[in-house]
């Protein structure tokens, strides 16, 4: 019975969490688009646009390029959010009811492992969609390539063109990355949570469950607040994937061989503001997500009724 409980329980957190992401991504895909382009843009490449910031980039490309433009790999990114989101939190579940057998509660370093545990196997399923999304958010009318038409055209097209292990370039940039990333966002996430249960208990003592301690401001906070902490520290790691993922220009050459290839380069040329390229994009894009994603999970645990596995 246990058992059965606790498989309802992962499957409806992956439900809550491909419902958050699809939400959130909808509504933040422009700055996504504008977040990639400054990611890889090293002043090298005649054929990439360049913006002075987040602002003028979301304008100019809005004027040059519409809507499309706008939400180029709109597709994949709502297909990859909503898949790594869903399976995101099975995992995790999973995890952590596997590590919960014998303890009354998860030690900060569980609640680590069970996020690392399922950062690693979403990067894995999910890198070829992330490779499509970026290629196609990256597509330009400067692009002298020929564009691919849309998710499964480009697809094909890098499978047949350059082989299917590029649809796994930047994996291992994309593992540290979600790795750490999720670890990161999760522990702190869980431990914020648990402090203000813990404090609020103590001022009402006759509330029974959790979820009726904390406020859609206090799930809001807290998403923002972990994801903040997550980007500054995991920030570097998006720009050398997303570098990696470029599709090769037409004498089909790669403009990076591998990570430490684009470490040495970034480095060389453009120093540490390099690895942070994007960012205010990214900040406006995630903390607003964040704090919207873990709403809608945790409303949506809520009116299941459902237990939390703290």
């Amino acid at each position: 019975m246990a058992a059965a409980q606790a498989a309802h329980w992962q499957w409806e957190n992956a439900a809550a969490g491909s419902v958050a992401g699809f939400t959130t991504v909808t509504f933040s895909h422009p700055l996504d688009v504008v977040r990639t382009r400054f990611q890889v843009n090293d002043g090298q490449n005649p054929h990439l646009p360049s913006y002075k910031n987040t602002r003028q980039a979301l304008f100019t490309i809005a004027r040059s390029e519409g809507l499309r433009g706008l939400y180029g790999g709109f597709y994949p990114a709502v297909l990859g959010s909503t898949i790594s989101w869903g399976l995101y939190f099975f995992f995790y579940s999973k995890a952590k009811q596997r590590y919960l057998k014998n303890r009354d509660e998860l030690t900060p370093g569980l609640h680590l492992a069970s996020a690392a545990e399922a950062g690693g196997l979403v990067c894995f399923l999910t890198n070829p969609i992330w490779l499509v999304k970026t290629r196609l958010q990256l597509q330009t009318p400067q692009h002298l390539t020929q564009p691919y038409s849309g998710f499964h055209d480009a697809l094909k097209t890098v499978v047949k063109d350059e082989g299917w292990k590029a649809l796994y370039k930047g994996l291992a940039p994309g593992l540290i990355l979600q790795v750490s990333h999720g670890a990161i966002q999760f522990t702190a996430y869980e431990e914020l949570r648990k402090f203000l249960v813990n404090s609020r208990f103590e001022q009402s003592v006759l509330i029974s469950n959790s979820a009726d301690l904390l406020t859609t401001i206090d799930y809001a906070t807290l998403g923002a607040s972990s994801k903040l902490a997550a980007i500054l520290v995991t920030y570097p790691f998006q720009v050398i994937r997303s570098r990696l993922q470029q599709r090769p220009g037409i004498d089909g050459i790669p403009r990076y061989v591998d990570s430490w290839h684009v470490v040495k380069k970034t480095a060389k040329l453009e120093g540490v503001r390099g690895f942070y390229k994007g960012i205010t994009a990214n900040l406006l894009k995630n903390l607003p997500s964040a704090s919207l994603t873990f709403v809608v999970y945790e409303n949506i645990l809520n009116m299941l009724t459902l237990p939390r596995a703290d």
